[in-house]
């Protein structure tokens, strides 16, 4: 299925705050009255923080500007990411699914590394919308 190239930007951008909000469902409901729910709180922050800045935001950057750079009018609908791009999301993925149920990991780093990344990824996805909003005047 193919769609104007500009729109791909609101396919990563729904994409990725779907993405978003499963993660961060699963860190909230991995949260318990046992946490110390501060401790929790300054972790969901330090995750989204770290996430946010040094990853997800040059990634739309990239992405946006690599969707604007294309010379066709329509791509086909998952040209909203490019060949690493899925590559890195597979891993992450897989890697996530196989702790989680690998038991490894405490409840407690559950609740606040994935809401932390749920809240990154959800952010990532609205300014991906917002990118397309402002058609290319957000550098």
């Amino acid at each position: 299925m193919k769609i104007s190239t500009e729109k791909l930007l609101l396919v990563a951008g729904f994409v990725w705050i779907v993405a978003g909000g499963n993660i961060g469902n699963i860190g909230i409901g991995a949260l318990t009255h046992d946490h110390l729910v501060w401790w929790v709180l300054l972790g969901t922050l330090v995750v989204f923080l770290m996430f946010h800045l040094f990853v997800f935001k040059k990634l739309v950057k990239k992405h946006s500007e690599r969707i604007r750079g294309f010379e066709e009018d329509k791509k086909q609908i998952w040209h909203f990411f490019d060949k690493k791009g899925y590559i890195i999301m597979a891993i992450m993925m897989g890697g996530g699914i196989a702790l989680r149920a690998s038991g490894v990991l405490p409840e407690w780093f559950i609740a606040f590394f994935y809401t932390g990344l749920g809240l990154a990824l959800t952010v990532a996805g609205i300014s991906f919308i917002v990118s397309y909003i402002r058609g290319g005047r957000d550098r």
